[in-house]
């Protein structure tokens, strides 16, 4: 079956390609190299008037807000950065963008993303970002029980390791929707 993306019902869904994030390694590929292929569909999406959302992570200026689970291994929000939550300059933002900003691993939660989705009828999001198997996971499980069509980008995304970004695209990600590389979803945008 032919694989095709029309713009008039499919928006960009960008997690977390901020500084704060950006800075630490990733794989299989590294940050440059997702960030890169993420402007080039955010490029495309921009020119075919398809919604741009750009997703990122930061708790409120008092932490409070920051989860503190019993865990293992928590991760520690304090002492960020200034330039934390900004987003990456490639990402170069323009005034149509939607910006979410969420206090969780997944962007639905606590967001007006889905509020936002459904007004401009979006039916299909296309996910990139990192990291795969915590900010994209985390948003694309709420996605597929909200009844959104996704398409994973897959050379877009990156995790810790090459493991953690591997899992969710080889057995998590293809039950909730298709698993495409930078390459393939350009093409497959339809231009009107």
């Amino acid at each position: 079956m032919e694989f095709k993306i029309s713009p008039e019902n499919t928006a960009v869904v960008v997690i977390d390609l901020q500084k704060g994030i950006t800075a630490f390694p990733s794989a299989p590929h590294n940050p440059q190299d997702v960030i890169h292929n993420a402007v080039k569909v955010i490029e495309k999406a921009r020119k075919t008037n398809m919604p741009v959302f750009l997703v990122h992570v930061t708790p409120s200026s008092d932490f409070r807000d920051a989860l503190r689970p019993d865990a293992d291994n928590v991760m520690a929000f304090s002492n960020l950065p200034a330039d934390w939550a900004e987003y990456v300059t490639e990402l170069n933002v323009q005034p149509t963008d939607i910006q979410i900003t969420k206090r969780h691993w997944g962007a639905f939660y606590g967001t007006e993303l889905d509020l936002q989705l459904r007004r401009r009828g979006i039916k299909t999001i296309l996910l990139c970002g990192i990291s795969t198997n915590i900010g994209v996971e985390s948003t694309a499980r709420v996605a597929y029980e909200l009844g959104y069509n996704q398409v994973f980008i897959e050379d877009a995304m990156a995790a810790r390791s090459e493991e953690e970004h591997t899992f969710p695209l080889k057995t998590i990600f293809p039950r909730m929707g298709k698993v495409r590389s930078t390459k393939e979803v350009l093409e497959a945008i339809t231009e009107a």
